[in-house]
């Protein structure tokens, strides 16, 4: 009987362990830091990393990619339990923390590399994406700017951006303020 429940016991915990399904979906929303605590919040999200996408220099740094010199965003790689939280609703947090109308970057980040970016890895994504889009111009009658791009390949960021707002709490809340962000937030999305 033992042996039986031992065995029962090991099927169950190996079932158990495989409904884990992790994927990866990318977003570029100005600062990576402001970016990274949205998402680190959700149920379901597993880690987030601070980096690059869409650009074309391999392995570039953040001086290169702020100076505009790589075509990169700055972007944010959310590794996920889509079992416990789908892409649609990362998608839905990734809109409530930009603002889709400013073409120049995000809050007081300026430039090309702090423009907002929904990236997409197969058409089902990008359906979703175009759908909310269709849906906020219609909501504001405004046109979003955000762009939206495929998906090819993530460089992480130098390690003193990863987690910058939890190991940095105080210049990060400080540099959030003076950005204003949750007051444009507050005021785009009540």
């Amino acid at each position: 009987m033992s042996r039986l429940f031992i065995i029962i016991l090991v099927c169950l915990l190996t079932q158990t362990a495989n409904t884990s399904e992790k994927d990866k979906a990318y977003f570029a929303g100005g600062c990576f830091w402001c970016v990274e605590e949205s998402f680190e919040k959700l149920n379901g999200v597993i880690e987030v990393i601070s980096g690059y996408a869409g650009g074309t220099t391999e392995n570039p740094t953040y001086k290169e990619v702020t100076y505009g010199k790589t075509g990169h965003f700055e972007v944010v790689e959310v590794i996920y339990d889509n079992k416990k939280i789908s892409y649609e609703e990362l998608l839905k947090n990734f809109w409530i923390n930009i603002d889709p109308f400013d073409a120049y970057g995000q809050f007081c980040d300026k430039g090309y590399s702090y423009r907002s970016v929904a990236f997409y890895k197969n058409l089902n994504q990008k359906k979703l994406i175009l759908r909310d889009i269709k849906n906020l111009e219609k909501k504001f009658d405004k046109k979003v700017v955000t762009y939206i791009r495929e998906f090819k390949k993530f460089f992480k960021a130098e390690d003193y951006h990863q987690d910058f707002y939890k190991i940095k709490f105080q210049k990060y809340i400080k540099y959030k303020k003076a950005c204003r962000r949750e007051e444009i937030l507050k005021n785009i999305w009540q």
